[in-house]
């Protein structure tokens, strides 16, 4: 009788557990149908009051008239510029800054440490003037490098993969120095191969970053075809009223790459968040 009492106890228990996650599945889901009709949808459609859900019919021609209003394949060379760039800066900085914080003893670590913590904790709003500044006087505004500029140090990036050298044991490195090794081919010979999972989290983590970020491109580039996706929608959007359902076809088609890149590495962004948030 109690054997039966715990397994309906747990059977409930398993049956609530997944009807909160479907919900929660639900929840999050519904913006991205919501957005899927609306490109679908004609502009009178898409302002009815009250509101409707399904298209009369199907408009693709929202989708023509989005890669008619942008430069699409330059917004994606940006972003993809962009990406790249920022990934490449975010590993290899964030890899040595990492491994000296958790491995090596030197004056002022603490206090280094700090400020990287520091930074994390302040809104990157506030960077934004005289990281402009510092663009401006290069004469760097309009260019790749604007966009990148920002992310060449990534204090998240020194804080994540910290956190995962602090969990390979000293012993490796230790043996490493017996057999020769000085401390750079400790590194990236013995140690960084070791990081490989958390490395891929933090490209994926980079990418989503800079993919998703809209006012920095908005402020250092100006010109629409140095635009990045993010900023080039924004341009979609009029100041009395906006063509939603064409807006809504430019987000789609802007949503397509970040779909593909976490279907393509999801099995490493979920493991490399496990692993760290183990530690």
């Amino acid at each position: 009788m109690k054997r039966s009492s715990m397994e309906s106890s747990k059977t409930l228990n398993t049956v609530l557990t997944y009807a909160f996650l479907i919900l929660g599945a639900l929840i999050m889901i519904l913006p991205f149908v919501w957005m899927i009709l609306t490109s679908s949808k004609t502009v009178p459609e898409s302002n009815m009051i009250p509101v409707t859900i399904l298209p009369e019919r199907i408009m693709l021609d929202n989708f023509v008239e989005a890669v008619k209003s942008l430069p699409f394949v330059n917004l994606y060379l940006n972003t993809g510029l962009m990406i790249f760039f920022r990934v490449v800066c975010a590993v290899l900085f964030s890899s040595m800054a990492g491994y000296a914080f958790a491995k090596l003893e030197f004056k002022g670590k603490g206090l280094l440490f700090g400020i990287v913590l520091v930074q994390m904790s302040l809104p990157s709003q506030i960077f934004i003037i005289p990281q402009y500044q510092m663009v401006a006087k290069m004469g760097m505004a309009n260019t790749i490098f604007a966009l990148v500029f920002p992310g060449i140090v990534s204090a998240f990036g020194v804080f994540f993969l910290r956190q995962t050298y602090m969990g390979i044991p000293k012993e490796i490195g230790e043996a490493a120095y017996l057999d020769g090794c000085n401390q750079w081919q400790t590194f990236y010979k013995v140690m960084f191969p070791l990081t490989g999972t958390s490395v891929a989290a933090l490209t994926i983590f980079t990418a989503v970053f800079a993919y998703s970020d809209l006012m920095w491109p908005l402020v250092v580039n100006s010109d629409l075809n140095m635009m990045t996706l993010s900023s080039g929608l924004a341009t979609l959007r009029g100041q009395f009223s906006t063509n939603f359902p064409v807006l809504m076809a430019g987000s789609l088609l802007a949503m397509l790459p970040m779909v593909v890149l976490y279907l393509i590495f999801q099995k490493q962004f979920i493991e490399g968040i496990a692993s760290t948030g183990g530690k």
